[in-house]
């Protein structure tokens, strides 16, 4: 049954204990998600980073970096199991996360993530996907992200907070 939520704007789907069920893209989800296969299922991108990462922080996924502050390393260069946080933008409302795969260079990384396509491949996880750095100060400010649809990279180019590390 849908419902408006009452602490938000937004619709919510109650769930079988009667908590609201919010699914949105890279945001916050009550559900368990299913194991990280590919197969049946769809993934956002915060329970999939999650997993992936074994850092367990909440909110949607722009909200990461301020909850990661005193807990876990905020660091400005990408290494292997760490995980990318880009700001909310107008088309990234709740942000994004990536789990970094490997770095290739001081400006190009591989990423694991969960949601980041469209159409039929929405809420797939997408492994291996390069990532560059086209910040002016090669800091990993400013990302453009392979957009797996085109086969190439997007136009776009997206605000990143940095990394967060585990350890």
């Amino acid at each position: 049954m849908l419902e408006r939520w009452r602490g938000g704007t937004g619709w919510a789907r109650r769930g079988v204990l009667g908590l609201p069920l919010l699914l949105a893209a890279c945001g916050t989800s009550r559900r368990t998600p299913p194991a990280p296969t590919g197969a049946a299922g769809e993934w956002s991108c915060v329970p999939y980073a999650r997993q992936r990462s074994g850092i367990p922080l909440r909110g949607d996924a722009w909200e990461w970096w301020e909850a990661a502050s005193g807990q876990y390393r905020r660091e400005r260069r990408p290494r292997p199991g760490s995980v990318l946080v880009l700001m909310r933008t107008s088309r990234l409302p709740r942000g994004h996360l990536s789990v970094v795969s490997r770095v290739i260079s001081a400006r190009e990384i591989r990423v694991d993530h969960a949601n980041w396509a469209s159409g039929r491949a929405k809420g797939r996880v997408a492994t291996d996907q390069p990532v560059l750095d086209v910040s002016p100060g090669n800091d990993w400010s400013l990302v453009r992200i392979w957009y797996p649809r085109v086969n190439d990279f997007g136009a776009s180019r997206y605000p990143a907070y940095g990394f967060i590390a585990a350890t």
